[in-house]
């Protein structure tokens, strides 16, 4: 499967929260925290600039992830 690094941040404020090495095509639904390259937040869950939360803990396939949340984070490449 096709992966590339994208850039994941905050809608709020614009910080940086992840660097994430996305597998496949499409928009961000969750992240695998295996494949999280750079974690920039302090709990993963939560922004640190302005603590919004933007993910829940998820089980995906039998891996953990984050289910993000619609709306709380853009990607860039």
């Amino acid at each position: 499967m096709k992966t590339y690094i994208i850039n994941v941040y905050c809608r709020s404020c614009s910080i940086q929260l992840f660097r994430y090495e996305k597998e496949g095509e499409g928009h961000l639904v969750k992240c695998y925290r295996d494949n999280i390259a750079r974690d920039y937040t302090n709990d993963s869950k939560h922004c640190p600039g302005c603590g919004t939360e933007f993910a829940r803990d998820w089980f995906v396939h039998g891996r953990p992830a984050y289910k993000i949340i619609q709306g709380k984070v853009f990607v860039r490449k």
